[in-house]
């Protein structure tokens, strides 16, 4: 399901977690290495008509992982200590675009963050551009003395878990 879609089946939740990835630049993401072990580094996950990208420069290891593995996880940052906004994370399939969505997507954030018209934008020969298939969202808050999990997945839909 792609980010669009999962805004139209659980609205508030895609919403204030798209605000948690808005409200700073970089994130984590956790991809799977050739031997199955984790692997963490550091992204830039953007939201862009309808879709969750994430780009990876040439040569990437992460890059490598998601050609290889799709399965990802990303987790936006979290600098607030009491977690008053939340804490978000998103876990899908990674699809790599072709060559004309992420021209459009790397256009869109060059026109966005430059308004410059001039700088190229097209996808390096080697980087690659990832759509992500979303299968969990998940945001977590603390609400007094619980913590408060609210989650959606395409077979139980949202469910809060509370706990103490």
């Amino acid at each position: 399901m792609n980010w669009s879609q999962l805004g139209t089946v659980a609205p508030e939740l895609a919403s204030t977690i798209q605000q948690r990835f808005e409200a700073h630049l970089h994130h984590v993401v956790a991809t799977l290495r050739r031997d199955g072990s984790p692997r963490v580094s550091g992204t830039e996950a953007r939201f862009f008509d309808g879709e969750l990208y994430l780009g990876c420069m040439p040569g990437s290891r992460k890059g490598d992982d998601l050609r290889r593995d799709p399965r990802v996880a990303l987790h936006a940052a979290t600098i607030d200590v009491e977690m008053k906004d939340g804490d978000a994370k998103i876990a899908g399939r990674a699809v790599l675009v072709n060559r004309e969505e992420a021209s459009r997507f790397l256009r869109s954030l060059s026109d966005h963050e430059t308004g410059a018209d001039d700088i190229d934008t097209d996808p390096p020969v080697d980087g690659d551009v990832f759509a992500i298939d979303v299968t969990e969202a998940t945001l977590t808050k603390v609400d007094g003395d619980e913590l408060v999990i609210e989650t959606w997945s395409p077979t139980d839909g949202v469910r809060t878990i509370r706990r103490k």
